[in-house]
Parts: structure tokens; C-alpha cells; sequence
């Protein structure tokens, strides 16, 4: 028997309706990333092995009072260069600064830190230093600390190497190429026990999960007329009149 056509016009509005919430939820979360989101490209090894040279990182705009202990964030200071960089911040304002101590490791405000994120073969910094940082500024340091310029470079300068939280334009949340590297960036738990703790996840996840599975909505209800096509032929076949055949005696 065939089936009821109110039974297909149910089926061809369900369809519809996942056509148009899958492209909702795709382009709603494209569209929501470009407005949270920007692109970066590390040119340098600095932040190696959490980002490689030449990746492709997605950056969460924000303002630099969003700012907190262990947040890789892109800025731009003029002390520094005219180029936006990349680093990460391990002290705020008003925090003591100092390495190393007999493990090789930075301390904040006599906290030792375990830093998981280093590149393995390096210690805290090669060179000792001790800084307090001014406040409404940050201390930046690379993930790669035997090949990064940052903070300790410029501790004789004005500012003893901190830059103005002003000067944070985002926060990376990913990397997001080369496809090998992709990935969300977490945050570091080592400075949780400090004041202010560290910050929250951006809505990332949430706009790939939007994007996700508004591909799979619009493909599931395009793919739903021509299977059901199908459905209809194979019975409209099964359900023809066979010949008959006359036995002769």
C-alpha cells in the first residue's frame, strides 16, 4: 500500500524546518564568531609548543580589564614593536615577579609555579630577574622562554617590562590551523589559587557546536526528499500487478 500523502507532507514539512533551523544555527554561528572572534597568525616560535610559528589562532575580543593570570593574549605597544604579539601573562598589577628559584621555576607573589605549557627543554627564564609589576599593567612572557623576547627584555624600561592592560586587544582561545594543531586553548590551573583566579572560556565551543549541528540539520533535511522518493518508487514497484501465466496441458 502506498503511503498516506498527510503522512508525506508531514515528513516534507519536518524537512523544512530542519532546512531552515540548520541554516540558522550555521550561519547564526559563523556570523556570531566574526563579531566575537578574530584571526591571527603567529609569525614566530615564541609561544611554541602551546602555538607554533606561522599558526592560524582564534582570538576572543576583549577589553584588557578581562585580563587574568595564564590568558594568551594578542596586543600592541610601541615600546615593543609596531606589530601585534602574541604572549602570555603571568603577572598582573601589583604582583612580585621573580625567578628563579632552586627548581628553576617563576614565582608570583612567592607562589611557585609548575608551568605545563613550557617547551620541555626550557626552564622559567635563563636569566634571573625580580620586578614587581606596575599597576593597570600586565607581565608578558613567551611559552618558548629560551627563544622569546617579552617582558624580560624590557625590564629597565619605564614601565619594568609590563605593558599597559590597554594595550590587549584579545584573548586566543584556539588554534585553529594547520588542522594538526587545532585545538581550544585551556586554561592553566597553576594560577588558580591566586587573587582573581583565571578567566573563563569564550563562547567558542558554543559557535562550533551551533555550526556543527546546523550542517547536520540542513544535510539530514535535504537528504529527506530524495530518500523518500525512493521509499515511494520501491513501493509503487513492489506493489504492481504481476502477469499471469496460462499452464498448458
Amino acid at each position: 500500500m502506498s503511503r498516506p500523502v498527510g503522512e508525506g507532507r508531514f515528513g516534507s514539512l519536518l524537512s523544512g524546518v530542519a532546512v531552515a533551523l540548520g541554516c540558522v544555527l550555521f550561519l547564526g554561528g559563523f556570523a556570531w564568531a566574526a563579531v566575537i572572534y578574530k584571526p591571527y597568525t603567529v609569525p614566530t616560535d615564541s609561544m611554541a609548543p602551546t602555538i607554533g610559528k606561522d599558526d592560524r589562532v582564534l582570538a576572543q575580543r576583549i577589553d584588557g580589564d578581562e585580563v587574568r593570570r595564564g590568558d594568551v593574549v594578542v596586543f600592541q605597544d610601541a615600546v615593543w614593536g609596531a606589530m601585534p604579539m602574541v604572549k602570555r601573562v603571568v603577572g598582573v598589577g601589583g604582583d612580585k615577579v621573580v625567578c628563579c628559584d632552586k627548581q628553576g621555576r617563576l614565582s608570583v607573589d612567592g607562589k611557585a609555579l609548575d608551568e605545563p605549557y613550557l617547551e620541555k627543554k626550557d626552564q622559567a627564564s635563563l636569566t634571573g630577574f625580580t620586578t614587581t609589576v606596575p599597576k593597570g599593567r600586565l607581565f608578558l612572557m613567551g611559552d618558548h622562554r629560551s627563544d622569546s623576547l617579552d617582558s624580560r627584555v624590557h625590564l629597565t624600561d619605564s614601565g619594568h617590562g609590563a605593558v599597559p592592560r590597554s594595550a590587549v586587544s584579545a584573548r586566543v582561545d584556539a588554534t585553529a590551523w594547520p588542522l594538526g594543531s587545532f585545538g581550544m586553548l585551556e586554561r592553566p590551573r597553576t594560577f588558580e589559587a591566586l587573587p582573581g583566579g583565571v578567566s573563563q572560556q569564550g563562547p567558542l565551543r558554543l559557535m562550533v557546536i551551533a555550526v556543527v549541528s546546523g550542517a547536520v540539520l540542513i544535510l539530514a533535511g535535504a537528504a529527506y526528499g530524495p530518500i523518500a522518493r525512493r521509499r515511494r518508487a520501491g513501493a509503487a514497484r513492489r506493489e504492481e500487478p504481476r502477469g499471469t501465466v496460462t499452464a498448458r496441458g
